[in-house]
């Protein structure tokens, strides 16, 4: 043997130990890893490799030339975003799969209806980033990226190259927070901001928490859907949500959970993972045709929400936005969906209400009966407004609350109530 040029006398008890030393290390080497075991975060949780994110038509392979063909006319006007884990839930042995109807492109979305901006969110941003609505809550955009891209999206002119609504300084959005103490809760969204990595989303958190009168942060995600990966891999998502979420002011996860199908056992994980974290965690969906407009899928997505700690919040009727008439679904039609589907959910499961994200306020549908449909308004833009009652007569052709004219309501408020009660009073004296 030598070393470096010079030779080195072994004994026969030295060459045995050399022997067997090089052959156990040939043997660790050499043998299989194991991945779950190596993968294992400290938490306990079986760690997994990040999906990879797929955003041209050609890395779908299931696609035919000609599909592929039509629908880059329709990736040239609204981006395309996936990736393959999400991926892998299609069933594309069924050309009506829901998962598919989710993020694949269609050729109708380039029919010509709706507009980018559809509840004029443009007329609430007070500064760059920033959007001030309602009366305690203040929307965030920090992010213009999601881990996939929703076909039916609301904002899907924050992805387009002409956006500049969204600002990765917050600087200005902060300071108009502190400046207005009548806000309580504070809305990141975008884009998706979790997306962002932890070390990014942290600092927006801890900035926020630093004001005092803002008792709530939600989260606006479709991350534990997407890729709940992001959750189950990052041990400091979960230290910030324990440091930030207090037993007095409480983080929000608003989920955006759609179909049955995307309740996997990973997803159920890293809901879980966020609960335990001290977050507390919602859902909201809009009803969207080929999607969840079946009482049945509604009923059981809300049931299964219910079954694992995280209630049915908000279910939007879509927008009228551009692109989405594939997607949307005319008001009194999703009413009564949405209402047999909940005649299928026990009590903690129905708790959803359904609403239209109007310019106005948040509208929600609560009844029909005799030719009529009846409105209220959850949240007014309006405070006078707030609670309002609107009665209209049936347009089975509305798919908005500009659909409905109020020529042809009676609107119903406890200031016009007074009023009728004080006329009243005159009119017997």
């Amino acid at each position: 043997m030598l070393l470096r040029g010079y030779p080195i006398l072994l004994t026969p008890t030295s060459k045995l130990f050399l022997a067997n030393t090089l052959m156990n290390i040939k043997k660790y080497f050499s043998k299989p890893v194991d991945k779950k075991a190596q993968n294992t975060a400290d938490n306990g949780q079986e760690k997994a490799k990040s999906p990879k994110y797929l955003t041209k038509l050609a890395q779908i392979p299931q696609l035919s030339e000609i599909e592929r063909s039509d629908l880059e006319k329709v990736n040239e006007e609204f981006v395309f975003r996936t990736n393959d884990y999400y991926q892998s839930l299609i069933n594309w042995n069924d050309p009506n799969d829901p998962i598919r109807r989710i993020v694949m492109p269609d050729v109708r979305e380039l029919d010509d209806w709706g507009q980018l901006d559809a509840s004029n969110e443009e007329k609430y941003t007070k500064v760059k980033g920033l959007e001030h609505k309602y009366t305690s809550t203040a929307l965030l955009l920090v992010n213009e990226v999601c881990a996939a891209y929703c076909r039916f999206c609301f904002r899907k002119r924050l992805f387009m190259d002409e956006n500049d609504e969204v600002t990765k300084d917050i600087t200005e959005g902060l300071e108009y927070i502190r400046e207005h103490p009548e806000i309580t809760n504070v809305l990141l969204t975008g884009g998706d901001p979790m997306i962002m990595s932890t070390s990014k989303l942290e600092p927006i958190i801890k900035q926020i928490r630093e004001i005092d009168h803002v008792k709530i942060i939600r989260i606006g995600t479709k991350i534990p859907a997407f890729n709940p990966y992001r959750i189950l891999n990052d041990p400091s998502l979960h230290e910030m949500i324990k440091t930030y979420s207090t037993d007095e002011k409480k983080i929000y996860i608003m989920a955006h959970f759609n179909h049955p199908k995307e309740l996997t056992e990973i997803a159920v994980k890293g809901l879980n993972m966020l609960m335990q974290s001290g977050a507390i965690v919602v859902n909201q969906t809009p009803l969207i045709k080929g999607v969840n407009d079946d009482p049945e899928v509604l009923a059981e997505l809300f049931n299964r929400l219910s079954f694992i700690g995280v209630p049915p919040y908000y279910v939007f009727l879509c927008r009228p936005t551009l692109g989405n008439e594939p997607f949307a679904l005319p008001v009194e039609e999703g009413y009564k969906i949405f209402e047999e589907a909940r005649k299928k959910c026990s009590g903690l499961a129905k708790r959803a209400r359904l609403v239209m994200s109007h310019e106005t306020g948040k509208v929600e549908m609560v009844g029909m009966s005799g030719g009529q449909v009846f409105f209220k308004y959850n949240r007014s833009v309006d405070i006078q407004n707030d609670a309002s009652f609107h009665t209209f007569e049936s347009n089975p052709d509305a798919y908005w609350f500009d659909d409905y004219h109020e020529s042809e309501a009676v609107l119903i408020n406890n200031y016009s109530i007074k009023n009728l009660i004080l006329q009243l009073t005159k009119a017997i004296r």
